[in-house]
């Protein structure tokens, strides 16, 4: 990821370093420096586990956010598109007595149309 060194920062070269090792020698001594270094691992370590933790719940509520936007749009759009359907009528449903009245029978007056003279025009 990154091509410079780790302490890059700090503007140390490969002399200073080994003073400063030295200098942690003397200080701690040879038995305590596993401890320190195990110390100064679980620290580094906890520290890249709560920003990786950090950086996962900012893309997952990014994510979360681009979906929920996505889905109210395709809502939007499918409301456009879909026309609506009244269901509250079916096939299936009992004939109304209206629907009965007009399956009645209904006699035809032949009467009229014959008392009417036709005109031939």
């Amino acid at each position: 990821m990154y091509n410079t060194p780790l302490l890059e920062f700090l503007n140390i070269g490969g002399s200073e370093m080994i003073l400063i090792v030295i200098a942690i020698l003397l200080l701690f001594g040879g038995k305590k420096l596993p401890e320190l270094a195990k110390g100064l691992g679980k620290g580094i370590r906890e520290f890249k586990d709560a920003s990786e933790g950090v950086k996962r719940e900012i893309h997952r509520n990014i994510n979360s956010f681009d979906t929920d936007e996505e889905d109210r749009k395709a809502d939007e759009n499918r409301k456009y598109r879909e026309p609506e359907v009244d269901n509250s009528h079916s096939i299936h449903d009992e004939p109304t007595a209206a629907a009965e009245n007009q399956n009645e029978a209904q006699p035809v007056d032949t009467k009229e149309e014959e008392k009417e003279p036709k005109s031939s025009v």
